[in-house]
């Protein structure tokens, strides 16, 4: 068992070697260069090191950056609390690592009478001279502060290599990719704890039970999947396990043209990983609910709070106690901040009155909840609608794309950028939004979604698209109706418009059109005018 696990792309071997050699000579016995033949033995070996050692050093290279086994091993080394990465020189780092204080020692990597290398010895003395636990959640580099750096628990899931059952060498590649794809997308999702790819290979070609696999990687979810080869078409089935009750969260197939499989690769990961994400959170959900309240930890009240439905009032005043509870009982937690922001601004939004004090107190905690956790897409995704109702349109965009930047398999992720697009006059581009966040997870059913695609199209002037869209609200809510309302009056059936005029004011007999778009936050005046007018057709108030 070695001191030091070196991480790093064969093409940088010159370079590397003088690090590894300055490793050595502080006396720590280093694991980077074995001369072993390729093949299962390896795969295996690599694990065994990459678990066992108290330290793991990625060397950032243009050419390591692309290699998915060192994006592995960082990731491994990162879930540990062990990473100590260095850079040689320009490099663009993957997008998970970049809040890391790296090193940059140069383009040779020398490290005789070089001051920078002080820094990466200290940072591996440190972690020697410390306990390290396998499952220790990922660090929050450069601070001290408990406040800060306070990682919530997370979610530990494991993805083991795709089953090649077509007998055919090409597909052993296309299974191998598929699972080192999901691997590295997984591992966006900041609740996430994702298991290595070298953890995970070490189990290919062998008959486990998923239960031993749990215990061993001490995971929660187990995904597992086969790939077979059926004429010219070439099918993926693929299935989630909660180890801990034994039971099949979810399981899908996907059948492909043998022709295209390799360029619809990352279309079929991307569906697998949406859909596979949003039954974890389902499935973690229902645990939560089943806990006493008092026992919840910050964790379990963000997840069951998020689970509510916020368009019920009852439903977002339970959510609003929990994320404070959640705050109260982990203050670094800027999901929980972000959450909350979210239901402050969903209130102010509901308020009559003039005050933006509800919106300037979500602005606030929106923006520290960025602060707390540059690297969570969702926090930059709420900052970006909390801007959007300030008028902040710019700041609203490059917010939401930095949000899908992080995470462009995060379902609500890409239905935000929808809501942010229609707003700011691209409604044409904000349905592509919409849509492709249903293709990433179709079990994607939140009610919000509908609302925002349905006046996306009434902003496009699509009123029967529109229709049949809010009609898959699930709650009686009367913007819901003075949508409806419009869209009847446009398509010229007033008797419906009528009925469903009088359905809002039944649910808000105090609903005004000139009241409800003074806080609808769009930048065009021309759109704000069409949603405004096709309400007014409808015989509401104004």
């Amino acid at each position: 068992m070695a001191d030091v696990f070196v991480s790093y792309s064969r093409s940088d071997k010159a370079r590397v070697a003088p690090i590894v050699a300055a490793l050595e000579a502080q006396g720590w016995s280093v694991w980077w260069d074995p001369a072993i033949a390729p093949g299962q033995q390896f795969d295996r070996l690599i694990a065994d090191e990459l678990e066992r050692a108290r330290a793991v050093l990625v060397v950032w290279t243009p050419d390591s950056v692309e290699s998915r086994w060192v994006r592995g091993e960082a990731r491994e080394g990162a879930d540990r609390g062990i990473l100590v990465p260095v850079q040689l020189g320009p490099a663009r780092l993957p997008i998970d690592f970049r809040a890391y204080h790296t090193t940059d020692l140069g383009q040779s990597g020398e490290v005789a009478g070089n001051p920078l290398f002080g820094e990466v010895v200290r940072a591996v003395e440190n972690l020697l001279g410390r306990v390290v636990t396998p499952t220790a959640a990922s660090p929050v580099p450069q601070s001290t502060d408990p406040a800060t750096s306070a990682v919530p628990a997370r979610i530990s899931i494991c993805v083991l290599p795709f089953a090649n059952l077509s007998g055919d060498s090409e597909q052993q590649y296309f299974s191998d990719g598929i699972t080192a794809d999901m691997i590295t997308e997984l591992s966006r999702w900041r609740l996430l704890a994702v298991r290595s790819r070298s953890a995970s290979f070490k189990y290919r070609g062998s008959a486990v039970d998923p239960a031993q696999v749990a215990r061993e990687l001490n995971v929660r979810f187990i995904v597992e999947g086969t790939v077979r080869r059926m004429g010219d078409r070439v099918r993926i089935g693929v299935q989630l396990i909660d180890a801990e009750t034994g039971n099949h969260v979810w399981g899908e197939r996907f059948d492909r043209a043998q022709a295209e499989i390799f360029s619809v690769q990352d279309e079929v990961v991307q569906t697998i990983v949406g859909t596979l994400v949003g039954r974890v959170h389902v499935s973690d959900a229902e645990r939560a609910r089943r806990k006493p309240p008092a026992s919840l930890d910050a964790y379990e009240c963000v997840l069951e709070g998020n689970a509510l439905f916020w368009d019920d009032p009852a439903g977002a005043a339970e959510a609003t106690r929990l994320f404070e509870r959640a705050i109260e009982l982990d203050p670094g937690y800027g999901l929980a901040h972000s959450l909350l922001a979210t239901l402050k601004r969903q209130k102010w939004r509901d308020d009559p009155g003039n005050s933006s004090a509800l919106l300037d107190e979500a602005y606030g905690l929106a923006m520290h909840a960025v602060e707390r956790d540059d690297r969570d897409s969702s926090c930059h995704s709420m900052l970006a609608q909390v801007c959007l109702y300030r008028r902040q349109f710019d700041l609203a965009l490059e917010h939401m794309e930095r949000s899908v930047a992080l995470n462009p398999n995060n379902q609500w992720n890409v239905a935000d950028m929808g809501l942010i697009l229609v707003y700011i006059g691209r409604a044409e581009e904000a349905m592509s939004w919409n849509q492709r966040a249903r293709q990433v997870d179709p079990y994607f059913d939140q009610p919000w979604y509908w609302r925002q695609w349905g006046l996306t199209c009434m902003v496009l002037g699509r009123y029967e698209e529109a229709l049949r869209l809010l009609a898959r609200h699930p709650i009686r809510k009367y913007y819901i109706s003075a949508f409806t309302a419009g869209c009847h009056a446009r398509l010229g059936d007033m008797d419906s418009a009528g009925a469903s005029l009088a359905e809002c004011l039944s649910l808000k007999a105090d609903f005004s059109v000139r009241q409800w778009m003074s806080k609808e936050p769009f930048k065009r005046e021309a759109d704000a005018a069409r949603i405004a007018e096709s309400m007014r057709l409808a015989g509401l108030p104004d």
